[in-house]
């Protein structure tokens, strides 16, 4: 299992958009990959629960993957992250 704490730094958080591309890439791996923001716990695969986090600008997500190809999800999901979801 790999954890990683990841601030949001784009200006629009985590609205529509980046909760699909966060889902539509959590979705190209095996692995279980999950999202926690304060005591909320969401599937990543899942966008509608993305979106329940509420989570904004200088909000910090920890992203949880556990499963054969961890690794690389995580390293995809913090590329989304760094990238600012293509908003800038």
């Amino acid at each position: 299992m790999i954890k990683k704490d990841i601030r949001i730094i784009n200006e629009l958080g985590i609205h529509a958009r980046p909760a699909g591309m966060l889902a539509n890439t959590a979705s190209k791996f095996a692995c279980e990959v999950m999202l926690i923001k304060d005591k909320m716990e969401v599937n990543c695969k899942s966008i509608m629960g993305i979106m329940t986090l509420a989570a904004g600008k200088d909000s910090t997500l920890t992203v949880v993957a556990n499963g054969r190809d961890e690794a690389a999800a995580i390293a995809a999901i913090e590329e989304l992250f760094a990238r600012k979801f293509d908003e800038d």
